[in-house]
């Protein structure tokens, strides 16, 4: 399954904090939380599929957010949930709903957002510390 988005994405100061999340999930391999799917017996759900699922769709809403508010980053974000796809699910299930909850972070914004506000500069704000919250939790738990 791929990711299957209608614009590019860009915005905000702050871009090093997500890629540093994206980046420190890659090496510890996901974040906390808890599965969010019964696991079949070809595919064991992670403890921190939660997390990544949750991650996923602030990846997805950062890709629009971004690019209404005016960043010039063209397919960053889109980029940055392939990569986390590729390193915890190259197939199968897992895979699908990360790639749902991405694609349900950027629709929830293309719906009520057709120009850059306060507002969602406030949201993008808010998905930036957000991430770094998880990074800091991931690190805490699942680092050797």
């Amino acid at each position: 399954m791929t990711l299957e988005l209608a614009a590019t994405a860009a915005h905000i100061v702050g871009e090093m904090k997500i890629r540093a999340l994206v980046i420190v999930m890659l090496m510890v391999g996901g974040v906390g939380g808890e599965a969010i799917a019964p696991a079949t017996a070809a595919e064991v759900a992670a403890p921190f599929d939660a997390g990544l699922a949750r991650l996923s769709e602030i990846l997805g809403s950062l890709h629009y957010l971004r690019g209404l508010c005016g960043a010039n980053e063209g397919a960053k974000w889109r980029a940055e949930m392939q990569a986390l796809l590729d390193a915890e699910a190259p197939s199968g299930q897992r895979r699908a709903q990360f790639i749902a909850h991405f694609n349900r972070g950027y629709r929830a914004y293309l719906q009520t957002y057709r120009t850059c506000t306060p507002a969602a500069d406030l949201v993008i704000r808010r998905y930036l510390e957000e991430g770094s919250k998880i990074a800091r939790e991931v690190t805490a738990r699942y680092s050797n």
